[in-house]
């Protein structure tokens, strides 16, 4: 009615839940935020591009992974986002690896490069560390 789009943020998380990175855990969660309405949903990434491919293939909906905790290098936030995007994930909605980066510009620039240049996060990275 309105237009505006819903993003549910599945983050399984509680007493209960032994490894919040599970990816039947994950894809479960996600189901259920397509299945209550949302037109994306943002959840976390498995950590491995095979498992979180079969998260993005079981859900309805477009995927976006969350950020999580801030990464140790710039590698492991162009590697996270290379994963997830390649296997189904329309983008990332990072938060502190942006804000909280060094420069904040480049790595946007980088991750972009990802998302919407189609290229590999080594390709990328190299391309990083010499600028």
């Amino acid at each position: 009615q309105w237009g505006i789009p819903l993003i549910a943020m599945m983050y399984p998380r509680g007493e209960n839940i032994k490894n919040p990175h599970d990816p039947s855990i994950i894809a479960h969660a996600s189901r259920i935020g397509a299945e209550a309405g949302a037109d994306i949903v943002k959840t976390v990434y498995t950590g491995n591009y095979d498992t979180f491919k079969e998260v993005v293939k079981g859900c309805p909906v477009p995927i976006v992974i969350a950020g999580g905790p801030k990464s140790k290098t710039n590698q492991d936030i162009l590697e996270m986002c290379y994963g997830a995007i390649k296997a189904g994930a329309i983008g990332v909605t990072f938060g502190r690896n942006i804000f909280q980066h060094q420069n904040p510009k480049k790595i946007i620039n980088a991750l972009y490069e990802i998302i919407v240049g189609n290229k590999k996060y080594e390709e990328v990275l190299t391309q990083f560390e010499r600028k």
